[in-house]
């Protein structure tokens, strides 16, 4: 499977930058992983978005689906014009309620709730759904295909019930918006490089890739707090395709 990473920041991009999105692209399927500010842009630099599959949406804080709002009217004009037939899948949980109802749009987006401990089967992929802890309901993603398993965290704190989601797994995208000094600090609702990087070690994932970077942070710091758990710590480069296989 490849994993290509559109943006990597939060809770804001950088200069030239964009937060949260990640296309899946696995036996002619497509499937995006959130969709927060600058990724519509990005995304078209890989895939058009009309061809997009589905669109899965770990939590509906705006950093992590805000273009979902920009994407709807070039679908709309595509819809119009006989280029689709057919609306997208959104998959998404189901508050705040007022977020979530405004993602429906005409007939342009077919929007189902998805909350912890469900199973979706989508194209090629199995995904299962675990739980968060976060300052907005969300889900952690387990993805399954033919050649391997990945898992992306989300938007979460630091629990133990995180490491056995993540057990196995041939990559675990995490979020590592933190560094030690803002958990020292008591910081809520993200993970370390370095807690990131213990959950991995202790699940036996085979690779970890660090996103959800902070704009204003020296990533290097994160790296090296992170290698002090597990050895090989990758951090996500936008525009770059990753591939993820139980043979790698």
């Amino acid at each position: 499977m490849q994993l290509t990473v559109l943006g990597c920041y939060g809770p804001y991009p950088p200069a030239g930058g964009a937060c949260s999105g990640y296309l899946l692209r696995e036996e002619g399927y497509s499937l995006l992983l959130d969709c927060g500010n600058g990724v519509l842009s990005r995304l078209q630099e890989h895939l058009d978005f009309r061809n997009l599959d589905a669109v899965l949406l770990s939590h509906l804080h705006p950093d992590h689906y805000s273009d979902i709002m920009v994407m709807r009217y070039g679908l709309a004009m595509a819809r119009s014009s006989g280029i689709i037939n057919k609306p997208l899948k959104i998959y998404a949980p189901p508050e705040p309620v007022e977020d979530f109802e405004r993602l429906s749009y005409k007939d342009i987006y077919a929007v189902e709730p998805i909350g912890p401990d469900q199973v979706l089967k989508l194209g090629p992929f199995t995904i299962e759904t675990g739980v968060v802890v976060h300052a907005l309901p969300g889900v952690a993603v387990r993805i399954s295909f033919q050649t391997g398993t990945m898992v992306y965290s989300g938007d979460t704190e630091f629990f133990p019930g995180l490491e056995p989601f993540v057990s196995g797994a041939d990559l675990f995208l995490c979020e590592a918006n933190y560094q030690e000094m803002d958990i020292t600090n008591n910081l809520p609702n993200h993970i370390s490089a370095s807690q990131a990087a213990r959950i991995a070690a202790g699940a036996g994932a085979k690779r970890l890739l660090l996103t959800h970077h902070h704009p204003d942070r020296d990533r290097e710091v994160s790296r090296i707090e992170a290698m002090k758990y597990y050895s090989g710590v990758e951090m996500a480069v936008e525009n770059e395709t990753y591939v993820i296989s139980s043979q790698t």
